[in-house]
């Protein structure tokens, strides 16, 4: 594995985590912190840091990769091989996570780094122009949210795994952090906790956001990321809706073809968030573990190929052993795609029996089948309509959340198997004596 520098990036210092590491990348000097209120003393000042939370979002440990291809190494059934040579990706494909594992540390560290910078934005909302005081504040809430909810859903169990009202999520930060002191030690909140602010976050995010702005969050981004929220806690009629508005809002079309929704220079017409790669900046670590020009950690088996119909176009990014879905380097990562909109409103129209948004799931299924290629079908089944998910999105980081929350298996682990659920970092616990441990793990 080729893993990449990170920069040592920080606009604000975060969590007590930023003073305790092994590894030259997070030997953040205390002396770095700053007042939130004399660093961001003007509007440009709260908008450079919004836009650095941006940044932080793309860090290889979150969306420029770890989050998306960790959670797919826990989510496998036999479908990858992980061929590379570093033992923590390892532990996560073999399902036997350490609890000092820097992969899973790293994720947690640099997720709350965008909360902490969003925190900040917010709590100087005030000082930005009125004219864009909305945007931005609509933003802030959507990287807020979305990270809490990739937060929840790696190290806090599933919202259909038992009481989310009891079960331990993760810490819930709404204020930034300037100064560690005994205050920054806090516990974790419930698993009801987090997805309640999600949810009001990214309410608000979409209410606040503008219809287009650029390759920043729009009012699409928000209701996509809502639609996800919303399925995971198996509030189908929502989430429907959610993936409705998206579509219909015609700002999005999917790509002629599949592998047009992949390696762009720029976000194309399907992304309706995505992350940006240039050879200046930010991290495509999916190009890392998956292209084939990289020889990546991760080798495509024959049970996944079989999986897919004759003449199903999509297997064309497949070739030899691996998937060309993120071959060019320098190219966004897409987050939320436009055919997953479609599939959660096929999904949601099944469960309630309805035609969301005036459309049949067979209509909706038979849109993914037409630009894959496929014959269309006149019906279609719950079963089919989740197997069309997973061979849409592989690799998106998507797979192992659909196991959990239609409570499926991997392998011989149920969904709420303990193995599944990210350790809270050993480093954190060590420098936080208010945070316990999952079940399962030294400590839980």
């Amino acid at each position: 594995m080729k893993r990449k520098n990170i920069k040592a990036y920080v606009v604000i210092l975060g969590f007590a985590s930023l003073l305790f590491s092994c590894n030259d990348q997070l030997d953040i000097d205390p002396q770095q912190s700053v007042e939130t209120g004399q660093a961001l003393a003007t509007s440009s000042d709260v908008e450079a840091a919004l836009v650095g939370a941006y940044d932080a979002a793309g860090d290889a440990d979150v969306y420029g990769g770890d989050i998306q291809f960790l959670s797919d190494l826990l989510a496998n059934n036999g479908d990858i091989a992980f061929v590379g040579t570093f033992a923590q990706p390892g532990q996560v494909y073999d399902k036997v996570i350490l609890e000092n594992n820097s992969f899973i540390a790293n994720t947690w560290l640099d997720s709350y780094r965008v909360i902490n910078i969003a925190n900040s934005v917010l709590a100087n909302i005030s000082k930005v122009d009125e004219a864009k005081k909305a945007r931005v504040e609509g933003e802030a809430k959507f990287l807020r949210g979305s990270i809490y909810f990739e937060l929840i859903k790696l190290y806090g169990k599933a919202w259909v795994d038992g009481n989310p009202a009891t079960n331990p999520g993760v810490p819930l930060v709404l204020e930034p952090t300037n100064i560690i002191n005994e205050a920054s030690f806090v516990s974790r909140n419930s698993v009801a906790e987090i997805y309640a602010q999600i949810l009001k976050d990214l309410t608000e995010a979409e209410a606040l956001l503008p219809p287009t702005n650029g390759f920043f969050a729009t009012k699409g981004a928000a209701a996509g990321m809502l639609s996800r929220v919303f399925l995971q806690q198996e509030k189908f009629l929502d989430a429907g809706d959610a993936a409705d508005r998206v579509i219909k809002s015609g700002r999005y079309r999917l790509t002629d073809t599949y592998a047009q929704a992949f390696n762009n220079t720029g976000n194309s017409s399907e992304d309706i968030f995505a992350i940006q790669v240039t050879s200046q900046d930010g991290i495509n670590e999916l190009n890392t573990y998956y292209s084939q020009l990289q020889r990546g950690d991760v080798e495509i088996q024959d049970k996944l190929i079989n999986q897919y119909e004759a003449g199903d176009e999509r297997l064309g990014i497949y070739e030899d052993e691996y998937t060309n879905k993120f071959d060019e380097q320098f190219a966004v990562v897409p987050v939320l795609r436009l055919a997953e909109m479609y599939l959660t409103r096929a999904e949601a129209s099944l469960r309630t029996g309805t035609n969301i948004g005036g459309v049949s799931a067979v209509a909706d299924i038979n849109t993914i089948r037409e630009r894959a290629g496929l014959e269309p079908v006149t019906t279609v089944t719950l079963p089919q309509v989740l197997q069309e998910r997973k061979l849409e999105l592989i690799f998106e980081g998507q797979l192992l959340h659909d196991i959990k929350r239609t409570k499926g298996a991997v392998g011989t682990f149920p969904y709420n198997a303990n193995n599944l659920v990210f350790p809270v970092p050993q480093r954190e616990r060590d420098a936080n004596p208010n945070l316990t441990q999952n079940p399962g793990y030294l400590g839980g």
